[in-house]
């Protein structure tokens, strides 16, 4: 309830103009000038888990039947539409029976992870695609879609939407920052 002479008051924001600490009534009008607290610079992170495949049940058994589809669809995202969607599903189908495919997806997550600075995580990309192909690849497809993507709708359609509504295709890279 209220603090005894015992207790500290611990408030972050105490020493802010017109704070109304809990169960006081009254705004809390402080004769220091207010306090600004800085924010330190987070690193983006994955919007979900790695083992999070079936949050989106249809997605995960398109993956996990024929993940040149999903393959094909980051890929053009990533590329920003060159190679198309096709063209990437196509050579990923076509390594897949060599066991190639993981080297190849991997070398897009480590693409993608650079261009949104998003973290190597759970461990490295190349061990995440070799030892869970289908889960990485609807972690990444989740995650484009946490940006704003429309993966069904390919590179072009998303930057002209973008461009309509007025927001940046890439969310990782500030306005102005582009050479």
């Amino acid at each position: 309830m209220y603090p005894t002479m015992d207790e500290p008051e611990t408030y972050s924001d105490y020493g802010r103009t017109g704070y109304v600490p809990p169960n006081y009534g009254t705004p809390h009008v402080s004769s220091a000038p207010p306090t600004f607290m800085t924010h330190s610079v987070m690193t983006p992170q994955w919007s979900t888990d790695l083992f999070h495949c079936v949050d989106d049940p249809s997605l995960c058994l398109v993956t996990c039947f024929c993940p040149c589809f999903t393959f094909g669809r980051i890929a053009e995202i990533v590329d920003k539409g060159n190679p198309t969607c096709g063209s990437s599903g196509l050579c990923y189908g076509l390594l897949a029976p060599t066991g190639l495919a993981c080297l190849y997806s991997c070398n897009y997550r480590s693409r993608m992870r650079a261009q949104f600075e998003l973290p190597e995580a759970p461990c490295m990309d190349c061990f995440v695609h070799f030892c869970c192909e289908a889960c990485a690849l609807c972690q990444e497809y989740r995650q484009l879609q946490s940006y704003g993507f429309d993966l069904s709708l390919g590179w072009e359609a998303n930057a002209e939407r973008s461009r309509r509504h007025g927001v940046t295709v890439a969310p990782g890279i500030p306005p102005g920052m582009m050479r």
